[in-house]
């Protein structure tokens, strides 16, 4: 009979501290001591979804954690997925499927309705795994939101699991983090507090001693280790992360990405930012759009409210003289809906509302939300030029049905055309486009051409094999700064 897993769960003192990382770091030094991990989050809120092999839709944040563990991404691993629609509601997916759309207070109510899907999903987990690493969300001193709680130190109880408590320093005030989260926790809870952990700190960590054992005093738990800012490059959970900041760059060639209010999936674009011509900005304001060489419209969780936003910001206007200048233009996804005719949502799917939209005009084709939501893993072969014959591996997420006029984008490997063309303009409904590294040297082919200048630059390695070199300097990196033997020991092993 095999052994139910041990596990480790890390908590935050608030959103954005690194708890993804730092699991991510966890699973991959557990691999690579041997044993096989599994991570889990009960609940994720993110516009940043992937697809499983068999079709399912998770929270992309721990499909990387899989990676980083050597392990298929399962969507048990997030059995509950929350993508926000709007400032108040969200499209709440259970077990891969969609359950449909909640507000806030709605869901708040409901939720504990789902522990038993939770519960089991890590319990099928545990079967398997030698290991369970446990990311939790937000903070568990949120005293407001602690009534059936499923995600911090509720599910901490439930599962048995150590807690590590992550602060960080890079926002400042990581010694008040830490005290207060200790401080407004229950004594039960802070019973399960295994150390507390200091992340993203730059400098002398020396200086940090007298801070630390003052921390430890009054906490009365042990720090388990200041983890460096560490320059690695991994996918980022969702779109409110800081990299989609706007930023200039040194490099020979411009792409912009248009920074849609309800973007998504914007690690579609990734690989292109550690390739050394591209340099990729996220833009917002028209003011900052120049005349880059090349424009991507992504993916978005509210097509209908992001087509809308371009029009108001004036960013379609400032997109159409774009296009009028010679700039190319792909969109992905929801983009691709836009640079579109017409994007119509009947039955109110998306919205909540009845409602058609004219789109961009740039592509000949027409989109319909329906109830269904498409997805799938495909492998493809681009048929649009300069792209034609570039392999790519992806994945469709999206409500909605295209019919196109014009010639397609690519081939799926079952026969199927996917997206449109016509002259500088392409669109696709494949996210992860760019993954393999096959279309995005035939983009710095083509853009390098535009320009007149030489397109020397190292190969295109897949962003997997790109992706796995980063994991092993994350773990480096994290496990030279903790102390793993005292984690161990905390779960058991």
């Amino acid at each position: 009979m095999r052994r139910r897993a041990k596990c480790v769960m890390v908590q935050g003192t608030m959103s954005g501290v690194g708890k993804s990382l730092l699991c991510a770091a966890l699973c991959r030094i557990f691999a690579q001591d041997g044993w096989r991990v599994a991570p889990f989050k009960s609940q994720n809120m993110a516009l940043n979804s992937c697809v499983t092999a068999e079709g399912l839709e998770m929270g992309r944040a721990q499909a990387v954690q899989a990676r980083a563990a050597g392990v298929e991404p399962d969507v048990r691993m997030n059995p509950i997925l929350l993508k926000p629609s709007s400032d108040t509601g969200s499209q709440v997916i259970v077990h891969g499927e969609v359950w449909g759309q909640m507000d806030a207070a709605s869901y708040f109510r409901w939720k504990k309705n789902l522990l038993p899907d939770v519960l089991a999903a890590y319990d099928s987990l545990a079967e398997e795994y030698d290991l369970v690493v446990i990311e939790g969300a937000g903070s568990p001193a949120e005293i407001n939101l602690k009534a059936d709680d499923i995600v911090n130190m509720g599910l901490a109880r439930a599962v048995d699991a150590p807690v590590l408590l992550a602060g960080d320093i890079d926002r400042g005030g990581v010694f008040a983090q830490l005290y207060g989260t200790v401080a407004l926790l229950e004594e039960v809870e802070r019973a399960r507090i295994a150390g507390l952990i200091i992340n993203k700190f730059r400098g002398d960590a020396a200086l940090l001693r007298p801070g630390l054992v003052q921390l430890e005093q009054l906490t009365g738990k042990q720090v388990l280790g200041v983890v460096p800012y560490l320059p690695v490059d991994i996918d980022d959970e969702d779109s409110l992360a800081p990299r989609l900041s706007a930023r200039q760059t040194e490099k020979a060639l411009d792409v912009v990405v248009v920074r849609l209010p309800h973007l998504s999936n914007f690690t579609d674009f990734t690989p292109l930012e550690s390739h050394s011509l591209l340099g990729v900005r996220y833009v917002a304001d028209i003011r900052a759009l120049g005349l880059p060489d090349f424009v991507l419209l992504p993916g978005t969780k509210n097509t209908m409210d992001d087509l809308l936003w371009l029009r108001q910001s004036g960013m379609e206007a400032a997109l159409l003289r774009l296009h009028g200048a010679g700039v190319p233009i792909l969109g992905v996804c929801g983009g691709y809906q836009m640079l579109g005719e017409t994007v119509d949502d009947p039955e109110g799917t998306e919205s909540g509302r009845s409602r058609s939209l004219r789109g961009l005009g740039l592509l000949p084709v027409r989109t319909v939300f329906t109830g269904e939501k498409t997805r799938t893993r495909p492998v493809a072969v681009a048929l649009a030029e300069p792209f034609a014959g570039a392999r790519l591996e992806g994945y469709e997420i999206h409500m909605g049905r295209t019919e196109s006029r014009g010639a397609p984008f690519c081939t799926l490997e079952d026969g199927r055309k996917d997206g449109c063309c016509r002259g500088l303009v392409w669109g696709t409904y494949l996210h992860g486009l760019f993954d393999t590294g096959a279309l995005t040297e035939r983009l710095v082919q083509f853009l390098c051409a535009r320009r007149g200048i030489p397109a020397t630059a190292p190969p295109t390695i897949s962003h997997r094999a790109y992706e796995e070199r980063q994991f092993d300097a994350l773990a480096d990196g994290v496990r030279a700064a903790l102390n793993v033997d005292a984690i161990y020991q905390s779960m058991g092993v």
